[in-house]
Order: structure tokens, then C-alpha cells, then sequence
């Protein structure tokens, strides 16, 4: 059977139970009408049966005819509304209230005009007043009017009078009265429920927003047990906060994570709001900085506050940070070292230039051709220190044009390879799901990236390495915390060498840091000034003994203005 019931043109549900002070669904009245029908009628026959000697003939058969038409029109009426599955309109209301009518007149017939039985038009007229519009129940109430004084003036020997016209104006006002009560009934029923919709909206938005949000979310009730942790909370602090719901949680909280125990202690003793207040934390083995906010919900009762705490892994934001200022020492070292590159560059090239015309034109022996030679190799590795220090403070996008991600990782990936560094056993690939992965940037600096990064690799692993080089278009939402980028482009790449030591791992984009034998220190950095030239982003995740992965986060439109 539907769950809905037509009225005219709009449907309304029925099967919901009445809420206080709401009109009754129509199936539930039409059910009462049905039964209250019947038992008039069958009050009526049985009345006219028992007392058939006194009864005349005429009333007799009227009562038998309502009796029997009153079963075949209710029997019909139910299987309609209730069992065919069948709309119920207005104009089966008005069939219903017709008959009504015809059957009270019937009853009203046989008592006489001044009988009990005429109070029942008033219950008809009320309940259709209810059940319609306000004007369809004025209707009704003036079919009801000319029924009962037809009845009077043709079906008795009696004068219409006073009375009869007051019962008539009676009709009228409960009809009035009745509708007008039912229409503003409806209307606090209909805002009701609208606002009991909003509300529900707004609560499964809520709740939505709270199991999908990126920020843990406790709260710990006035007698100090938590009563709520959303997803991400229980994500954050692992499976031991999910144990302890409904539980004492305040012990329990400082044991698992210290600082977000301690913000929410203080806040429940003191009432005072903890603001991003940030510790490291150690949870299955992984330690990491946390961030945690708290604030008190005072009951009206006096009882104790209960307490809101809002956390996050602020990994993400401290690397950013860090990156940050890493980025302006940089900038800072950048000028200083253009400077001095030049400077020292060309004395040297003088001194070398001498040193050599010396050892072509002396004889010389043992220790002094030593030395000489000694002061050439170290002036040709001064030389090239000083070429990649100037290249280091060179990093600038000079012709941003589109390219293909995908074809200059290729590129630099296959200029690595040829390097004699890379040996016949390291192995590198390009993973891409979807071709072309459409950028914007300088060309020579993203190959020369991959170049370095793959090579880094290589020199790091020394045999057998196998570099991957994933290129993609990811949505910005799989961004790191703050990292705000419009169309971001995934350029990393992963190897499967010793890693990058711990102690290093902090400092690996600053120049002169390396943890490779004969290293200069100035690859990495170079990499992260054409990545930040680019307006992107870059980390380095390792774990030593288990290779090392470099993550760039590249904007595929780059904006010539921000260039500068």
C-alpha cells in the first residue's frame, strides 16, 4: 500500500502516527468515520427490528435500507482507501460526507426532527470540516442546513421554527469554528514539521560534517566520561579511544595522549579554553606533533562543564612551516652566494691558469709535481663547486610554456640513466595513469629535477637501484594540511636505496648538506628552489633502510606575475 495520500493535487503522508496537537492522519478518521457509520446504522436497525410492532412500516424499511446501504457503501469505502492502494481525493471525501448526510437524514427521519439523532449532523459537519477546506466545509454545512429543514418541512407535519433555525445557525458555526480551528492546526503542523525537517537537515549535516571532517573531535561529559569521539578521532588516537566511550576518560586520555589529556583536564577544572597548544605525542609506535583546542559547554543546573576538545596531526602544517622558512634562508644564501661565486671564480681560474704555465714550463720532481698537481684537481673541484653554487643562485623560471609532466619526467629520467654514476643495474620508470598530464613551467628546470632527484637516487643506492617516477593530476582535497593549490599536479619520486639518515632528514634541502661521500649538497637544494620557483611544493619522506620518496606539488597554471 503507498505511503502517501492524494488531497486533490498534493500528497500528504499517513502512516506516521499523530503528533500531539496535530490533525489525525486521513486514513486514521476515515477509519473512525467507517466504524462510527456502521454502529449508527446498525444502532438504528436494530432499534427499529426490537420495536418493529410500534415501528411504521416506512421506517422500518427506511432503517433497513440505510443498514444494508450503509455496509455496501463502507465495504467499498475501506477496500478504496485502505486495501486497493488507490489515491484518496477530495471527491471521494465529498462521496463520503454526501452519504453521510443521506444517512443522518435517514436516522434524523425516523426519530423525528427534534430527536437526538440531529446532533449527528453536527458530528459530520465537524469531522469533514476537519478532514476539508474551510469554504468545502461551509459546503457541507449548508447541504446539512437545507437536508435536515427539507426533512422538517416535507417529511413532517411540522412549521419551521425558531429552534430548527438556531440548529441550522449551529451547522453553520461549528462548520466555522471547527474548519477555521483544523486550517490553523494544519498550518502549526506544516511549519512544525518544516522546522522538524531544518532540524533534521541540520543534524544529519552535522553529523555528516563531523564523521568527514580532517580534525578529531571529543567531547568529555561534566562527570568526566567521554561521550562523544568522531571518526577522525578514533583515526588520530587509534583503537584505544574507542574503548573508552562512555567511559572515565580523563586518566585514560593523558596516558594515550598527554597533551590533549592535560588540555581537557585544565579546561574542566579551570573553565579556562585551551588555544592551540601543540606537543609531540607517541601512538602504535608513531610520534608526531599534535595540535589541540578545548572549550567548556556550562549546564543551566550548575552541574560541571563538559568539555569539547578538537585536535589534529599537525605534521602537514609543521613542514609547511619549516619549508617556509627553509625557502627564505635560502632566498638569503641565493644572494650571498652569486656574489661570492663570482668573485672567488675568477681569481681562482687566474691561479690555476699560473700553476699550470708553471708545471708545462719547470722541470719538476717528486713531491713539487705532486703539489702541483694536488692544487690543479682542487682548483678544477673549487671550479665546479663554485659553477653549481652560481647555478644555485641562478634558479629562476625564464619561459613558462605547457608541457607534458609525463614527457619531461621521461626526458630527465633517461639523462640520469646515460650518467656514469647510474650503473647497468639501476632501473628507473615512469607510472602515469593518464596521458598527457598537462603543466605549465620551465622545461629545463623540471627535467633538470627529475634529472637530479633520479640521479641522487642512483649515487645514494650505488648498485641495483630502482627508482619509480609517479606523474598525476590529483584532486586538491589529497593536498597536505594548507597546502592550497589550483589544479595540482603529483610529481614524485621514490627509490628503494638506505634512505636518508634522521639526523639529516630536517636539513636535506639546505645547501652544503649531504649524507653522500664526495657530495656537494647542493643537488637537493637546487631541486627545491625549481620547485619553489614554480610555486609548488616539496617533501621527503624516508624511512632508513627502506629507500626514500620525494613528493612535489606543482600548480599546472603558472602565473607569470608571481613570477617575480
Amino acid at each position: 500500500m503507498p505511503n502517501l495520500i492524494a488531497a486533490g493535487r498534493r500528497l500528504i503522508p499517513w502512516r506516521a502516527a499523530p503528533k500531539p496537537g496535530a490533525v489525525p492522519p486521513v486514513l486514521t478518521m476515515l477509519r473512525w468515520l467507517y466504524i462510527g457509520r456502521l454502529s449508527i446504522a446498525t444502532g438504528v436497525f436494530i432499534g427499529a427490528t426490537l420495536a418493529w410492532w410500534e415501528a411504521d412500516l416506512t421506517q422500518l424499511l427506511i432503517a433497513t435500507a440505510a443498514a444494508v446501504l450503509a455496509l455496501l457503501v463502507t465495504g467499498a469505502a475501506a477496500w478504496h482507501s485502505h486495501l486497493s492502494g488507490q489515491p484518496v481525493t477530495q471527491t471521494f471525501l465529498y462521496t463520503q460526507a454526501l452519504f453521510d448526510l443521506a444517512l443522518v437524514t435517514a436516522v434524523v427521519h425516523i426519530g423525528g426532527p427534534y430527536s437526538v439523532f440531529a446532533t449527528l449532523y453536527i458530528l459530520v459537519i465537524a469531522f469533514n470540516a476537519i478532514l476539508m477546506p474551510l469554504a468545502n466545509g461551509l459546503l457541507i454545512a449548508l447541504l446539512a442546513g437545507f437536508l435536515y429543514a427539507g426533512d422538517v418541512a416535507f417529511g413532517h407535519p411540522i412549521e419551521i421554527s425558531a429552534p430548527l433555525l438556531m440548529q441550522i445557525a449551529v451547522f453553520w458555526l461549528v462548520a466555522i469554528t471547527t474548519g477555521y480551528l483544523s486550517s490553523r492546526v494544519r498550518v502549526a503542523g506544516a511549519q512544525t514539521d518544516t522546522l522538524a525537517a531544518e532540524l533534521k537537515r541540520a543534524r544529519l549535516e552535522a553529523a555528516d560534517i563531523l564523521r568527514n571532517i580532517k580534525t578529531g573531535i571529543i567531547t568529555v561529559g561534566g562527570d568526566g566520561r567521554l561521550a562523544y569521539a568522531n571518526p577522525t578521532a578514533e583515526a588520530i588516537l587509534g583503537p584505544g579511544l574507542t574503548r573508552l566511550k562512555g567511559e572515565l576518560a580523563l586518566a585514560p586520555l593523558e596516558r594515550l595522549a598527554p597533551v590533549l589529556g592535560e588540555a581537557v583536564r585544565r579546561t574542566a577544572s579551570e573553565g579556562r579554553r585551551v588555544l592551540r597548544h601543540s606537543a609531540d605525542v607517541t601512538i602504535e609506535g608513531r610520534t608526531f606533533p599534535l595540535g589541540v583546542s578545548t572549550t567548556a559547554v556550562y549546564a543551566e543546573d550548575g552541574e560541571p562543564p563538559s568539555v569539547t576538545a578538537i585536535f589534529k596531526d599537525i605534521s602537514d602544517e609543521k613542514r609547511l612551516e619549516a619549508l617556509h622558512l627553509r625557502s627564505q634562508r635560502l632566498e638569503a644564501v641565493a644572494e650571498i652566494a652569486a656574489s661570492l661565486a663570482h668573485e672567488i671564480k675568477n681569481p681562482l681560474a687566474s691561479i690555476r691558469s699560473a700553476v699550470e704555465q708553471l708545471t708545462r714550463h719547470a722541470a719538476q720532481e717528486g713531491d713539487e709535481k705532486v703539489l702541483a698537481n694536488l692544487v690543479l684537481r682542487e682548483s678544477d673541484r673549487l671550479s665546479t663547486l663554485l659553477s653549481e653554487f652560481m647555478d644555485f643562485s641562478r634558479v629562476r623560471v625564464t619561459r613558462s610554456q605547457p608541457l607534458d609532466l609525463v614527457r619531461v619526467a621521461e626526458a630527465g629520467m633517461r639523462l640520469a640513466l646515460q650518467h656514469p654514476d647510474c650503473g647497468a643495474t639501476t632501473r628507473a620508470f615512469v607510472i602515469a595513469e593518464q596521458r598527457p598530464v598537462s603543466i605549465e613551467g620551465d622545461e629545463d628546470l623540471l627535467r633538470g629535477v627529475v634529472f637530479n632527484l633520479v640521479l641522487n637516487a642512483a649515487q645514494a643506492a650505488r648498485t641495483g637501484a630502482e627508482i619509480t617516477i609517479e606523474v598525476a593530476a590529483v584532486e586538491p582535497a589529497s593536498l597536505p594540511g594548507n597546502v592550497v593549490l589550483d589544479a595540482p599536479r603529483l610529481l614524485r619520486v621514490r627509490d628503494t636505496g638506505p634512505g636518508v639518515s634522521l639526523d639529516i632528514l630536517p636539513r636535506l634541502f639546505e645547501p652544503f648538506v649531504t649524507g653522500r661521500p664526495g657530495g656537494t649538497g647542493l643537488g637537493l637544494a637546487i631541486v627545491q628552489r625549481a620547485v619553489l620557483a614554480h610555486k609548488g611544493f616539496i617533501f621527503c619522506d624516508s624511512v632508513p633502510g627502506k629507500g626514500a620518496a620525494f613528493t612535489m606539488y606543482l600548480p599546472a597554471r603558472f602565473n607569470a606575475e608571481e613570477r617575480q
